[in-house]
C-alpha cells in the first residue's frame, strides 16, 4: 500500500499500472465507511500476493486528483490497467464482494516468486543475442526472454529470424503486453513496405482529423524505429479523439513504450530504480491526455 499525492501520482499509479493493476482508494480521515473498507483492501493486497497494487488518495488533500477522476462520494475505489480506469465501485462493500470485484480483473499469485531469466549485463550485442537465444532454447515458455530476443533481432534488422523466433508465442500476444508490442511492430514493418509517406503527409495537411492517415504515418515511423516521432503522431490522434478505432492509438502508444523501455538497473533492496527519461516523459504526456 502506498499513499499517493499529485507529486507521485504519475509514477505510482499511471506508470505502475502499465505492468500491474493498480487499485486506487479515494478516502478522507472523517469518512466512517472509508475506515471500514480501508483495512479490507490492505488485507486483500497481501492475500492476492502482489497481483495488484493498492494506492490510497486522500480526497481532501488531493482535490485535483479527485476532480480528475470525477469523485463525488467516498469511499470510491477505481482499478487501473495500462494507464486507464477499467472498473470501480463506491461504498464500503463487504470483503466477499470486494473479492468478487477483484476476481473479475486480477488473479491471486502464489507467494513464491517466479524465477525469471535476466538479461546479462554485457556490452557486446553478439554475446547478448547468443545468451538470449540460449535462454529461449532452454525454456521456450519464458516470454520475457523471447521478447528480449525477438526485439534484439528486430533492432539488428534480422526481420525473418525475428519472425521465426516470435512464431511459437504469437498466439499469446492478445494476453501478454510485451508480445502484443512485438506483434504491432511486425504489423508496422509489413505496412511500411507498401506505404507512401508523402501521400500520408498530404492527407494530413488537407485534413488534420484524418486519423487513419495519422495512424498509418505512425506505423511507418514505428517500422523505421523512429519511436518518439511515432508517439508524437499518435498523441495528435489522442488529443482529438481518445477512443478512435477502439483506442487503437493509445494501445499502439503503450506498445511503443513497452518496446523502448530499457531493462531496469539493479539497485539495493528498497530503492526504486530510476526511470528512463524518454519513457518517463512520454508516459506523462499520455497520462495528461488520458486524464484531460
Amino acid at each position: 500500500m502506498i499513499d499517493v499525492t499529485i507529486e507521485n501520482f504519475e509514477q505510482e499509479v499511471i506508470a505502475a499500472s502499465m505492468t500491474q493493476p493498480v487499485l486506487v482508494d479515494f478516502w478522507a480521515p472523517w469518512c466512517g465507511p472509508c475506515k471500514a473498507i480501508g483495512p479490507i483492501l490492505e488485507k486483500l493486497e497481501t492475500a492476492y500476493g502482489g497481483a495488484f497494487k493498492l494506492a490510497k488518495i486522500n480526497s481532501d488533500d488531493e482535490q485535483q486528483l479527485a476532480g480528475a477522476f470525477g469523485i463525488r462520494s467516498i469511499p470510491t475505489v477505481i482499478l487501473l490497467k495500462n494507464g486507464q480506469p477499467v472498473d470501480g465501485f463506491q461504498g464500503a462493500l463487504p470483503e466477499g464482494q470486494v473479492r468478487e470485484f477483484l476476481d473479475k480483473h486480477v488473479q491471486a499469485l502464489p507467494p513464491e516468486e517466479e524465477e525469471v531469466v535476466e538479461e546479462a549485463p554485457v556490452s557486446d550485442p553478439a554475446i547478448q543475442l547468443e545468451q538470449l537465444q540460449h535462454a529461449v532454447a532452454t525454456d521456450p515458455s519464458n516470454d520475457d526472454a523471447r521478447f528480449s530476443y525477438v526485439k534484439a533481432l528486430l533492432l539488428g534488422g534480422r526481420v525473418d529470424d525475428a519472425r521465426r523466433a516470435f512464431e511459437p508465442a504469437a498466439g499469446k500476444a492478445v494476453a501478454i503486453r510485451k508480445l502484443d508490442a512485438l506483434a504491432r511492430w511486425f504489423d508496422a514493418i509489413d505496412f511500411e513496405r507498401q506505404a507512401k509517406l508523402p501521400e500520408l503527409d498530404a492527407k494530413i495537411a488537407a485534413n488534420k482529423r484524418d486519423f487513419q492517415a495519422r495512424f498509418d504515418r505512425a506505423r511507418v515511423l514505428l517500422a523505421q524505429q523512429q519511436w518518439t516521432a511515432a508517439m508524437d503522431e499518435l498523441l495528435e490522434i489522442l488529443m482529438r479523439d481518445k477512443a478512435w478505432s477502439e483506442e487503437l492509438a493509445r494501445k499502439t502508444y503503450v506498445a511503443i513504450l513497452e518496446l523502448i523501455e530499457p531493462p531496469k538497473p539493479k539497485v539495493a533492496d528498497g530503492v526504486i530504480p530510476p526511470d528512463d527519461p524518454v519513457v518517463a516523459t512520454y508516459r506523462r504526456r499520455l497520462s495528461s491526455v488520458v486524464l484531460s
